[in-house]
């Protein structure tokens, strides 16, 4: 086993990781920009090394510094996280030819499958369905455009190289496809250095599923079990849970898709945790839509309805060891959610919201977990993506887990900048949830239908308020000399208000 690792990450990701490798006995060193200098994950691990400014392309995403602090400290293995250099076949190979071992699929596997349209061509190897779409990635709209009026509009457009929503349009007539690839094309160049662009038949109201897959380094080859990712806000997830409430009332639909998934990865070479991801119609028809080779945000799900410590498992198979277990031995059991919090203003088009955080209180109790990056004094700052935390909640069925995660919602306050709380908070509410009558545009059609994000005063609120309103009508009858009959009158008020 490894003796110390290197995390190539920040914030909620980067302490989770140090947790799991303290829990092994395993030294942990992390990586920190000017911005993060304070940041959490550098004041909990072992060691840590400063690499670079505040943007990304010179800090967390900066190949060279990263190798250079791993080498300064004499770490044996490098694990990326998610998002930054996860998905990068380039640093995977640079780390493995520096002599440390990558905690994470082989550089082949990502590069095959960090092309849409070559993971599409494995899956369909592999016998997974896809939908119908173009073979390749094109430059000009031309092919794309014929493929559409072929298969008849609404289509999507999707970045080859994409990735987090990048690079992605839907396009329902055929006025507006040409504009639409452009702009797909122009945000592709821009974000992966790939304007590549391929078209897809759309698949309407589609679940979102995605099957967490392990492989080790002897061949063997399982899956977890599935996470349902419908509840997304411009193509990215803001909600997950396990199991999915389509896949549950589905018979068999589970052991196709797993097995689907585990053709693909291996199809690809694959081993360590990856997620095969699917769009899934109300019959149990499913489809292939890309596979991400990294660790995914939503993994908490999965560890609480396994039982599993899935960052625990990525080490040992890194270090060469064999899955511990048989496909026949994984079962889910109870259900588990996740709401990602971020630093935004869901009143104001979802706004980001950086700043300091003048006072932090997080849920707590039991089936509540909480991946945190954050505390009070700390600034949030400008240069990340937003995401403060990861509220998970787990309870041994689906109905009673979102009244958990309703209850903790309640619990947690972030001071000081805006969060988009209210909006899970809407949504575990609403009826259609509860239900688990779900797609991918649904978080969409709430929010065109009207969704209130102003939370009723609590009963602190309400003290506090009356606190402030004694102490201004306090001052204003010491200023005025009004006669002390109506001072102790209003003091009585606010008194009884706070007491209450």
């Amino acid at each position: 086993m490894f003796r110390k690792v290197l995390i190539a990450n920040r914030g909620e990701i980067a302490l989770r990781i140090i947790r799991t490798l303290r829990e092994m006995g395993i030294a942990s060193v992390a990586v920190y920009s000017d911005a993060d200098r304070a940041a959490l994950h550098v004041r909990k691990a072992d060691e840590a090394a400063h690499i670079g400014p505040a943007p990304s392309r010179e800090s967390y995403l900066n190949i060279d510094r990263i190798l250079e602090a791993a080498k300064k400290h004499g770490v044996d293995a490098i694990h990326p996280g998610y998002g930054f250099l996860s998905e990068n076949a380039r640093f995977a190979h640079a780390c493995v030819d520096a002599g440390f071992t990558f905690i994470g699929p082989p550089a082949s596997a990502i590069a095959a499958m960090g092309s849409k349209t070559e993971a599409r061509r494995l899956a369909k190897s592999g016998g997974a369905p896809i939908a119908p779409g173009t073979e390749e990635g094109l430059e000009s709209p031309g092919e794309a455009l014929r493929f559409a009026r072929d298969a008849g509009f609404p289509v999507m457009l999707k970045a080859v190289a994409g990735g987090g929503g990048k690079g992605m349009r839907r396009v329902d007539r055929e006025a507006d496809f040409v504009s639409s690839f452009e702009s797909a094309s122009s945000e592709a160049l821009r974000a992966f250095g790939d304007g590549r662009v391929y078209v897809e038949k759309l698949i309407e109201n589609a679940h979102h599923v995605e099957i967490q897959v392990f492989g080790d380094q002897h061949g063997n080859m399982i899956h977890l079990g599935e996470r349902e990712c419908s509840i997304q806000r411009r193509h990215q997830k803001v909600i997950e849970e396990s199991p999915s409430p389509l896949v549950v009332k589905t018979p068999g639909m589970r052991e196709r898709m797993g097995e689907a998934a585990i053709r693909a990865a291996r199809e690809a070479g694959y081993f360590n945790a990856g997620t095969v991801e699917f769009l899934a119609e109300n019959s149990g028809q499913f489809y292939f839509l890309e596979m991400n080779t990294r660790l995914q945000v939503e993994h908490p799900v999965t560890e609480l309805v396994t039982g599993l410590d899935v960052v625990r498992l990525q080490m040992e198979i890194a270090a060469g060891t064999k899955l511990p277990f048989t496909q026949e031995e994984i079962a889910l059991r109870g259900a588990a959610i996740e709401c990602r919090i971020y630093a935004e203003d869901p009143g104001n088009n979802f706004f980001p919201s950086p700043g300091k955080i003048t006072q932090l209180s997080e849920p707590a109790g039991p089936g509540v977990r909480v991946d945190s990056g954050i505390y009070a004094g700390w600034t949030v700052p400008l240069d990340y993506d937003p995401m403060l935390s990861k509220l998970i909640v787990w309870s041994d069925a689906r109905d009673r887990a979102i009244d958990r995660m309703l209850r903790a919602l309640g619990e947690y306050h972030v001071g000081g900048i805006r969060t988009n709380i209210s909006l899970f908070e809407a949504v575990l509410n609403d009826a259609g949830f509860r239900a688990g009558e779900i797609h991918t545009n649904y978080l969409d059609e709430m929010l065109r239908r009207g969704i209130s994000f102003e939370k009723p005063a609590d009963e602190e609120v309400k003290r506090i308020a009356a606190l402030v309103a004694l102490r201004q009508q306090t001052e204003t009858a010491a200023t005025a000399g009004v006669a002390s009959s109506n001072g102790s009158k209003w003091i009585a008020i606010g008194r009884d208000a706070l007491l209450q």
